[in-house]
Formats: structure tokens, C-alpha cells, sequence
């Protein structure tokens, strides 16, 4: 609780505030460029997709019949925004990643951990490459589980998993590339695996929150491209305090993990071990110690 207040007084940081602007502004002008090009043609799309099952059809006449046709007029705009949420959303979170996360992990560095040795295990390129594998296997297991969105329940719970764990993987590399080796990084992996875990779930889920936007009714898809700039910036501030929470917990366990190293690779020396931890310390002298012999005194030769 205590690194996600951190992270939380980080997000303020004047510097943090201006590196957010660079990821929102890349997928800003790329949703509203696409939006204002594609919108109507995707939804034009949909609708006649929808409307040419039979089953679907059938069901947009029953609800016509109870009067409720306006639901035929959104329910071409919510599945192209359910299908486009989830792709903005990875994308958020793999600029965020790759262009944010290692200036704020060397800022928290430079504040809380500045005796921590940079080992240069990953560079920008290994970062991006690790970014991109990842979101692919992401995207690949959402687009997947597509059909399985119609039923309540796996929806909330299968893209906020997917996210947690794309969050988990990114955000711990890129973090550690910098600080630790290839070695620490695959240890801390395996050993801190299950509270990354967690952050990672936890970040899931706050990366799913923006999304309630879409609650507003009607108007949020009839005004969709202007929602969608709200809903990327409100998905970027989620990830930028994400990547500091994961930059506080990991920077202090990868310091931690050196001590208990350097600790166990001392070599043991029993006569030292055994005495005092004040033996190495010498004593004051005292003129009036009548343990040392007297001053011998500078006194004029009579010859």
C-alpha cells in the first residue's frame, strides 16, 4: 500500500506529467485519425454484418416490437468500440512502456535507490522487441476469446487477466534493463513472481476502469471518437502510476535481493567473527592511563 501512494505522489512529478504527453499524443492522433476516417464505414459494417444473420435480426425485431428500437441504432457502435477498446488499451500500454517506464525507473533510482549499480541488461531495442512479442500473444488471446464475451462473466474477468499479465511482463523488464542483469532479471521473475503478479492484476483491472465511460448511454457511442480521446488519456494516466508502482517494488527487491548476495559471498573468518564488534576500533589514550609509561620530559642537558 505504502509504494502505491508513492507511485500515486510520483504521478505529479512535473517531469512524469510531460513524458505522458508523448504516448498520449501518438495514440491520441492515431484514434482520432482512424475514428474520423473509419468510424462510420466500421459501423456501417457492423450493422449490416448483424443484420444479415438471421439470428441477430430476429432479435432487433423483438425488440422493436417492445418498443425499444433505438437499441438498433448502438448496437453497431458498441461492438465496434468493444472490438477497438481492448486493441487501444495494449497499445496504451506498450507506449507507455516503452517510451515512459525507464526515465521514471531511473528517476526512482536517482531519489531512493542512488547506490544501485547499473548492469545494463536490456536496452532500448530488447525492451521493444519483449514489448512487442508480448502484446502480440496478448492481442492474439483476446481476439481469441472474443465469442466467449457474451457471456457476463468471462468478459469481466478474461481482458482485465490478459492485461495483468501483459502488465507484468513489460513493466518488469523494462524497469530492471537498465539496473540488472539478464540473470537477476530471470530470478526476480521466478522469485517475485507471484507479487508481480498481483501489481500486474491489480493494474488489469485499473486499466479496464476507463472503460466505464462507456456506461454514459447512448450519447458516449453517438459522440464515440471524442469519448475515445477521453478514454485514451484516462488509460495512460492508469499505466504511467502502474509503471511506478512496478519501478518502487522492483527496484527495492532487486537491491535487496544484492544485499542477502553480497552477504553470503563474504568469506567467514572465525577468529574476527569472534571477537567484539568493537575490537577493530582502538581505544582513546588518556595521559592519565596509569597503565602507560610515563612522558619522557624535554628537560636542558647541565653539560
Amino acid at each position: 500500500m505504502r509504494l502505491s501512494w508513492r507511485a500515486a505522489a510520483y504521478c505529479l512529478h512535473p517531469r512524469v506529467i510531460g513524458w505522458s504527453l508523448l504516448p498520449l499524443i501518438l495514440l491520441g492522433v492515431m484514434s482520432f485519425v482512424l475514428g474520423y476516417f473509419f468510424w462510420e464505414s466500421a459501423v456501417a459494417g457492423v450493422r449490416a454484418t448483424l443484420e444479415s444473420w438471421s439470428l441477430v435480426d430476429g432479435l432487433l425485431k423483438w425488440l422493436d416490437g417492445l418498443g425499444a428500437s433505438g437499441f438498433r441504432t448502438v448496437i453497431a457502435p458498441i461492438v465496434v468500440v468493444a472490438m477497438a477498446a481492448p486493441v487501444l488499451v495494449v497499445l496504451c500500454l506498450l507506449l507507455v512502456a516503452t517510451m515512459m517506464t525507464p526515465s521514471m525507473a531511473d528517476m526512482v533510482a536517482h531519489r531512493r535507490f542512488p547506490t544501485l549499480i547499473r548492469k545494463q541488461g536490456g536496452g532500448f531495442w530488447a525492451g521493444l522487441a519483449w514489448g512487442l512479442g508480448h502484446t502480440i500473444v496478448a492481442l492474439a488471446v483476446l481476439v481469441l476469446s472474443l465469442p466467449f464475451w457474451l457471456i457476463p462473466p468471462i468478459a469481466l474477468i478474461v481482458p482485465p487477466l490478459v492485461l495483468g499479465w501483459l502488465s507484468y511482463r513489460v513493466f518488469t523488464f523494462d524497469v530492471l534493463a537498465e539496473f540488472a542483469t539478464t540473470a537477476e532479471r530471470r530470478r526476480m521473475l521466478a522469485e517475485h513472481r507471484l507479487p508481480l503478479l498481483v501489481l500486474g492484476l491489480v493494474t488489469g483491472y485499473l486499466g479496464a476502469a476507463p472503460a466505464a465511460i462507456w456506461a454514459l448511454g447512448a450519447l458516449a457511442f453517438v459522440f464515440a471518437p471524442l469519448f475515445i480521446l477521453v478514454f485514451v488519456f484516462l488509460s495512460t494516466l492508469v499505466f504511467a502510476f502502474s509503471s511506478l508502482w512496478f519501478a518502487h517494488y522492483a527496484l527495492a527487491a532487486l537491491q535487496e535481493m544484492r544485499r542477502v548476495e553480497a552477504a553470503a559471498e563474504r568469506v567467514p573468518d572465525p577468529v574476527m567473527d569472534a571477537l567484539p564488534a568493537n575490537y577493530a576500533t582502538a581505544p582513546p589514550l588518556s595521559a592519565d592511563d596509569p597503565g602507560l609509561p610515563p612522558a619522557i620530559e624535554n628537560k636542558p642537558s647541565p653539560l
